[in-house]
């Protein structure tokens, strides 16, 4: 007997779903579904709340940690330029970790029933959904959950009295990738750098989703041999 194939119902909940698809589960969640109006996630209002974040609660949440942060690495004796150097080198750090999460975890393959759905959950509604408004920065109670290993692993590595500004540039450059992916999407930028940025990304999305990792810039696209030509330079071979 041949199984027969799973048919996602877009009218009911997906989150468990999605799992049954199996191996077909990539190809089904790189077809987007262009509609600003996303789909239900839960059949429990109160987990479905929990998947809605509106863009603009990100900086008003984490910019107040940022500046906390900071100014605790300057009251235990910290000055000024080093704590600048600390933030610089966070927000450095971060865009690596942004390439590196996008790249490798966001992007990895599944099949297995909990892995398709914690994929989706993850990043997959994304790329089915790229334009839903109110799933496209992390949710800050998932933010919080992840501050805690990486505060401890910077402890490791660094002195006291530095943790706290590097922990601030990492989670500024956070704040900047968040508030930038959702305008790379919704925004209507009409400066050359914004509109470059923002067609380098939704390539990502509709042309070639197995390249083009960065957010905030192409740098480590470019480094690791993964920015995607263009259509021009393809269209030469």
């Amino acid at each position: 007997m041949v199984a027969q194939e799973f048919t996602v119902d877009l009218n009911k909940p997906l989150v468990f779903q999605v799992g049954h698809l199996g191996e077909d589960y990539e190809e089904w969640v790189h077809q987007p579904i262009v509609s600003k109006e996303g789909p239900r996630f839960f059949e429990s209002n109160f987990w479905e709340f929990l998947t809605l974040t509106v863009w603009w609660a990100i900086p008003t949440i984490w910019l107040p940690v940022v500046c906390w942060c900071i100014s605790m690495s300057v009251r235990m004796g910290q000055t000024i330029p080093e704590a600048v150097l600390m933030v610089a080198i966070g927000i450095f750090v971060w865009t690596l970790m942004e390439y590196t999460l996008h790249r490798f975890l966001f992007h990895i393959k599944t099949k297995s029933y909990w892995g398709n759905t914690l994929h989706y959950l993850l990043h997959g509604c994304h790329h089915k959904h790229p334009m839903d408004g109110l799933r496209l920065v992390f949710p800050p109670a998932a933010t919080a959950v992840l501050c805690f290993p990486v505060w401890n692993i910077l402890k490791l590595f660094s002195t006291p009295t530095t943790t706290p500004s590097l922990f601030g540039g990492g989670l500024l450059g956070y704040v900047m990738y968040d508030v930038t992916h959702y305008y790379l999407h919704h925004g209507q930028p009409s400066r050359e750098v914004p509109k470059s940025l923002k067609r380098y990304h939704l390539n990502h999305h509709f042309r070639i989703q197995n390249k083009g990792f960065g957010i905030t810039s192409s740098l480590w696209d470019r480094v690791f041999g993964t920015l995607p030509q263009s259509k021009a330079a393809e269209n030469k071979k």
